[in-house]
């Protein structure tokens, strides 16, 4: 039992802080609807002449997650820097996301399971597990647990007018 319990304990505060990034550009969205909704990429395309990353991440998505995530940290008693970090990282993991599904040709908001989790969540669990006091394999089992609720809660919120897509 105090096995278990000190590989549970520890996963609750990096999950909450995904879930944190992951969720404020769809809060910003809703506080700002279109307003301060300038793209990452600027409206660039690849040498494919599809878009870099495509009009859904935006700086006020990324904004919105680095606050969010380092007020989350701090409340958890986790330092700021580090919830900041993770915010950024989590970003870049959707970002970098969403340019590959360009490449593949999935529109933006289009649905790709594991593409659409895993990136935001490993990039900055891998990078950040020992200041976050985490096992690599805890830091895989908390990207697992992620995806899951991800697609266990997207639905709920797309009912609740939350998010605009079930996925």
């Amino acid at each position: 039992m105090d096995q278990l319990l000190s590989v549970v304990v520890p996963l609750w505060q990096p999950l909450l802080l995904l879930l944190a990034a992951n969720g404020a550009p769809v809060l910003a969205r809703l506080l700002f609807g279109s307003r301060l909704n300038a793209a990452l990429d600027g409206g660039l395309r690849f040498i494919d002449d599809r878009p870099l990353l495509g009009p859904t991440k935006s700086w006020r998505g990324l904004i919105a997650a680095v606050l969010l995530t380092t007020l989350t940290a701090l409340l958890m008693g986790v330092a700021g820097w580090l919830g900041a970090l993770l915010g950024l990282l989590a970003i870049t993991g959707d970002a970098l996301a969403s340019f590959i599904k360009r490449r593949l040709a999935i529109p933006p908001q289009g649905r790709a399971v594991g593409l659409d989790q895993i990136p935001e969540a490993l990039l900055p669990l891998a990078l950040l597990h020992q200041a976050l006091g985490l096992e690599l394999m805890q830091a895989l089992v908390v990207t697992a647990l992620f995806m899951l609720l991800e697609m266990a809660l997207s639905p709920l919120l797309y009912r609740l007018h939350i998010r605009l897509r079930p996925y």
